[in-house]
Order: C-alpha cells, then structure tokens, then sequence
C-alpha cells in the first residue's frame, strides 16, 4: 500500500469509525475519498485481475481413474442447481458414470438423467429418494452458504447443514451407497467457532467421519475456501457500487485464499477416488496461490462499477476477527493447504492428485454428543427463535470440540498450547476459551476455570 493510500484510508476511518451506523452528512466526503483511493491504489487494479483470474484455474485430476471408478455407476449430486453442483454435474457429464441423478430444489441448469426436488430436511423424503435411486455415489453439496445469513437464519442453517447432513447419511447407509463425498469449507478446519456457519460445516464434517469411523459407510470431503465464480462479497461489492451504497469493509487488513469452481468440483472427484477407509478423507487443495486483500476486491469493484462510499465498518456476525494463534503450525506452513489445522496436520497423508492433501479424520461420536444432537434436532422440531436454536448448536459445538481434542495425540496438543501461548494476551474470549480446552486435554490445567465472558460455564465442566 502507497504512502497516500495509507493516508486517505486513515481519513476514512476518522470519518467514519467502524460500527454498523454511519452519518449520511459524510457520504459526500467519503465518496471523494474513495474516488481517490481508487485513483491512488493502482496496484488494486491487477490485484483485482488476479482475484477473477483464479476462475479459471485447475487442478490435477486423475482422468482414468475417475472414469474407472464412476463407469456403470448412480452418481446423485444434491445441491446440484447451485455453483459447484452445477460444475460438477458438468465435469461428471465428461467422465460417462451410468447414471447421473440430481436432486435439489431448483432443477439444476446440467443435464442430467433425472432430478428430484427434494429438500435434504425432510428426513422421509429424503430417505425414500435415496432408496428409491440407489446410488453408488453421492455429492453432497447442498447446503446454506451465506455466513452473514446464518446469524440471522439460524433454525434454517442448522436444519440444512447439519441435519441435512445426518439424514443423509442414514439415507445413504440405508440405500447401500458405497461412497459419500461431502462439500466442505475451510472454516471447518476451526476446533470450535461460535459462529452459525462455519460451526454447522464443522458439526456436518463430524457426523460424516462419525459415520466412516464406525463403518457405516465410506466418506470423503472437500473442504473448499472462497470460491471466485459465487463469491457472495463480490456480489455485494459489485452491487453496492452500481446503485452508489455504502462498500461495507471488513478491515484494510483482511486476506483470504480463493480457488475456482472447476477446482471444486475437481477436489470432490479427487476426494471421491482416494481411498481412506478408517475414518472420513478431508482433502483440501494444496497451493491455493498469494491470498487476496479485501481491500483490492472493493477497489476493484468500485473500478469496475462506479465508485461508492467506502467504510470500514468492523466485521459482521458470522465472520471471524482473530484465529485461534495456535492453529497453524510452521512445522507444516508451505508444505500443506492452509485449510488443514495444526492438530491434523501431522497425520497428512498423499491423495490420488499432487495438488491435494489429504488427513483422515478418524472419530465416534460418545453418547454425551449423540445426546447433545437428539435434543438440539428435538428443539428444532419445536422452536424457531433464532436465538434459542442458537443456545442449543452452541451447547453442540462445544461438546464437539471435547470430541475433537480427545482424538488428538497428547504431543500434538502441547505443540498447540505452546503455539499459542505467547498470543494469550490478545486473544478473544472465543480464542482463550479454546486454549483452556486444549491445555486441559494436554494435561496442563488440573481443573475448569470459569469461562469467559459470554462462554457458559456449563463447557468448561
């Protein structure tokens, strides 16, 4: 960043200080600034054109064993009118499996040779779709994206990722399929999160390797990170400044990695073919290129759109200010997908491409959690209040992160608390509340303390 950029993004934030209200006398003198921002920040530009670029991105497949594995087969894609539903049926459509079947709630744009609109809540219908269709294999893409959305619909999140996801997979085993490939995102990777989004796609993973653990089934995921072809911040950005409204930015700080469509229906072909029989394939791409600055996104868009006021608001519920420090181990930074956490990381194993990795996420869920999913799938059956639904996921999730650090090696978690241990004065709530956990299972802290601030001390028991 210039010296001038740094200068007018500091007059922005005098102006207009982070939070969600904003006095609409400075909109005329944020506008200009942003016009000049835009004209002081040429470097955005390429950036910009880098950040589309990655749309057209691949990674290797391996063809002949794909078209092996999927001839004569029932492929089903559910999810399959969205994004990365529709690049796969694509891609599928090239390697001729015996049939291939969709099932969502909008026909999907691919051709197909049957589809069923079936919504993956509802446990009976689902699971008479499946048994009717038999498939071998099923994508499962089909899920609630948004994470700003998740806040706010909550009962919606939590019954499409999660018990979506547990329906499913009973659909499944009841069905006879041989391999389930579940769609994934990196923000899985966090232990625990109390943000709706990422905890349910966390939850989802959990139940998946629940079930491949203990031999139901076999199962692979992909966890993905943005993906360029429906980035919903692009969208935002891109309409913001059509219709002259405030670009709501996070921070001038934010990075994050991007990968295409194609790559993601590529990393669940991947995931599909590479064997992992004792516990749930996680797969994650491998080199994911220089992350991109939020910053260049919104310049890019205001280039591209017309330039709009520029604020510098905070960070949204549902999207995480400050990772936990002790989550990526330099042991492993370079050599693996940054969407692998530091307590999988050393169990890393080679997959069926050179561009992805691959760790096995071996777990049976214990009575405790089964527990904690009947009651919070019987609340949903009742109650809608986002907050309520929210109480009860969040007494889930941390249950499951109990169930995670159990299944982690006792030197994996002393390398974590000590990662982590020299940011312990910065940390959120969120952050110490993890710390604890993992030095209580590292058998650094004899006992609970009280929890944070906001964490109940019904977790830390």
């Amino acid at each position: 960043m210039s010296g001038n950029s740094a200068t007018i993004l500091a007059e922005i934030s005098r102006m207009a200080p982070p939070g969600p209200g904003l006095d609409e006398a400075v909109l005329p003198r944020l506008r200009e600034l942003s016009a000049a921002l835009v004209a002081a920040s040429g470097e955005s530009a390429a950036e910009f054109r880098r950040y589309l670029s990655v749309a057209e991105r691949s990674i290797e497949v391996p063809d002949d064993g794909v078209r092996e594995y999927l001839a004569g087969r029932t492929v089903l894609v559910t999810g399959a009118s969205g994004c990365i539903g529709t690049a796969l049926l694509r891609r599928l459509a090239r390697d001729r499996p015996g049939r291939l079947v969709a099932l969502d709630l909008v026909a999907p744009r691919a051709p197909v040779a049957a589809y069923h609109q079936v919504d993956v809540r509802d446990r009976d219908a689902l699971v008479n779709t499946v048994t009717e269709i038999k498939p071998d294999v099923v994508f499962h893409a089909a899920a609630q994206r948004d994470p700003s959305l998740a806040e706010r619909a909550v009962h919606r999140t939590v019954t499409t990722n999660v018990f979506g996801t547990r329906n499913l997979v009973e659909a499944c085993a009841q069905a006879g399929t041989d391999r389930l490939v579940l769609a994934s995102t990196g923000k899985a990777l966090r232990p625990y999160t109390p943000d709706v989004y990422a905890a349910s796609k966390r939850v989802a993973e959990l139940i998946v390797a629940d079930a491949a653990t203990r031999g139901v089934l076999r199962a692979s995921a992909a966890r993905f990170t943005h993906v360029v072809d429906n980035a919903i911040v692009l969208d935002r950005f891109r309409s913001w400044c059509r219709r002259g409204e405030v670009v709501r930015l996070h921070s001038v700080d934010s990075m994050f990695y991007a990968q295409s469509a194609r790559e993601s229906a590529q990393l669940m072909l991947v995931a599909a073919v590479t064997s992992a029989e004792d516990g749930l394939g996680l797969h994650a791409i491998r080199n994911l290129g220089w992350p991109v600055a939020l910053l260049d996104v919104a310049l890019g868009a205001m280039a591209e759109q017309g330039v709009a006021p520029l604020h510098i608001s905070g960070y949204d519920p549902g999207y995480e200010e400050q990772a936990f420090p002790g989550l990526y181990d330099p042991t492993f930074a370079g050599d693996l997908s940054p969407l692998i956490n530091s307590f999988e990381a050393p169990g890393a194993r080679a997959s069926a491409s050179p561009d992805v990795d691959l760790v096995v996420n071996k777990v049976t869920l214990p009575e405790d959690a089964r527990h904690r999913l009947d009651e919070l799938d019987a609340l949903c059956e009742t109650e809608r209040d986002a907050e309520v639904v929210r109480d009860g996921f969040d007494l889930l999730s941390r249950t499951l992160l109990e169930v995670t650090l159990a299944s982690v090696p006792q030197d994996v978690l002393r390398r974590v608390v000590d990662l982590a241990r020299p940011h312990v004065h910065r940390m959120n709530e969120t952050n110490m509340f993890i710390h604890h956990r993992v030095r209580m299972r590292a058998g650094q802290v004899t006992r609970p303390s009280s929890a944070p601030v906001g964490i109940r001390n019904e977790a830390a028991s």
